[in-house]
């Protein structure tokens, strides 16, 4: 009973914002006229990995959220795309950090279709983007322009030509890691293995430079942050991250990291997790785990009994919530430290549980309710238009530009292990 009303509840929540109908006509009138004119470009959706994991790879019934059938309500569809006026989309190819080598190819190039396939079962509301031109012109076009995201370097299998094929399949960025180190860098949520990045990573770093690929952050631990951006010769981005200095998750981007942005030209696109931007959240995830860890261990071979203690525990400690303001929060600190110029926006929908962000923002409709609440403190058009997409746009033409100066040096062929001579497929 208590799944089926977590699961109306969590439907309840999927056709839109009815918060948004609360906005001052006004303010509406001017979110309608900056996102008009600048494209509100989202870092990260995992809408491929939904489909993947709970809809066979289909790619039906994505018009509206009211064609989808009940068990695992999206936060993303055509309609609220268009509600929420996304403008452009990064779509991560999640696959995950235990899934290694050629296997992790094959699974890439499958999320990889299913966001192709989407794209091209919505032609009237998706469209395929290459660059920041094509952004700006599929905008115009009142489509969402769709970009593809890497989302971890062990999906490159130790291979810098998948790392050049999934470019030429329509990647934007890879983030460096994803929840575990892998063959070259070090994640935020695993031990230091190489305490940074190791020269494999420094390679992996220039080759995507060479082909205009964003450097992705987010996920990776401090000390790869710093050496990533001792190498990288264009901007970097975090496509989901939020700042440390207000939630202490190692997730979380530390402020002298913040500090370096201007001189690197980069952007952090803010997270709307509860668990990174709050720390009450915070504590109540962790308390929450460790009660499934201690069930798991009490009552070893009876998942329903777990089940039900885990139900009887949630009763008892139910989530806290707080409202749009603490996204807000995050941004202005990114903003007091970096600078107007470096946040954006990258929300990590259908990747984060419904009751994961505050009201009203477990949806792709929800952008506006954050547009008015940094109106209602202050902030002018031009710096709305920043965080809404125009950071974004800088900072890949800025990436297009340093892989025009590239364009004479020649792929990058290191390999992890040494070649064998007598084993041309090594």
């Amino acid at each position: 009973m208590r799944h089926l009303l977590l699961i109306a509840a969590a439907l309840s929540m999927v056709p839109g914002l009815a918060a948004a109908q609360s906005i001052d006509p006004k303010v509406q009138a001017r979110i309608d006229r900056i996102l008009k004119s600048t494209p509100l470009i989202d870092g990260h959706n995992d809408l491929a990995e939904q489909l993947r994991e709970n809809y066979g790879m289909s790619v039906d019934g994505l018009s509206s959220g009211t064609d989808k059938r009940p068990g695992h309500p999206l936060m993303t569809d055509m309609e609220r795309l268009h509600q929420g006026h996304v403008g452009g989309q990064f779509w991560s190819v999640y696959i995950p950090s235990e899934v290694t080598g050629d296997h992790a190819i094959r699974d890439t190039l499958e999320q990889i279709d299913i966001v192709k396939r989407f794209v091209k079962a919505y032609p009237n509301d998706l469209e395929l983007a290459r660059t920041a031109d094509d952004i700006v012109r599929i905008h115009k076009a009142g489509k969402v322009a769709s970009l593809i995201g890497v989302e971890g370097g062990h999906q490159i299998g130790g291979s810098l030509a998948a790392l050049r094929q999934f470019y030429d399949l329509g990647a934007r960025y890879m983030t460096l890691t994803h929840f575990k180190n892998n063959e070259f860098a070090d994640s935020a949520t695993d031990d230091p293995k190489y305490h940074g990045i190791n020269d494999f990573g420094r390679t992996v770093i220039d080759e995507m430079n060479r082909l205009g690929m964003l450097v992705d952050l987010s996920h990776v631990s401090p000390e790869t942050m710093r050496d990533a951006l001792d190498v990288s010769k264009a901007p970097v981005i975090f496509s989901h991250s939020d700042a440390r200095a207000l939630a202490d998750h190692p997730r979380n981007v530390p402020d002298d990291i913040l500090q370096r942005l201007p001189a690197n030209g980069g952007v952090v696109m803010v997270n709307f997790y509860l668990g990174h931007l709050w720390e009450p959240y915070r504590q109540w995830d962790a308390n929450h785990s460790a009660e499934e860890a201690l069930l798991a261990t009490l009552y070893t071979g009876q998942p329903a009994v777990r089940k039900a203690k885990l139900a009887e525990w949630e009763h008892a400690h139910p989530a806290p919530t707080t409202g749009v303001g603490i996204i807000a929060d995050h941004i202005e600190h990114i903003v007091k430290v970096a600078g107007y110029d470096h946040v954006g926006l990258g929300c990590d929908l259908d990747g984060i549980p419904f009751d994961g962000a505050p009201p009203g923002m477990n949806s792709v409709t929800g952008y506006p309710l954050l547009f008015a609440e940094l109106i209602r403190r202050g902030w002018s058009d031009e710096n709305l238009s920043k965080l809404a997409g125009g950071n974004l746009l800088r900072v890949l033409r800025k990436a297009e530009a340093v892989a025009a100066s590239m364009k004479s040096e020649p792929p990058a062929t290191a390999r992890l292990q040494p070649i064998d001579p007598n084993d041309v497929w090594r």
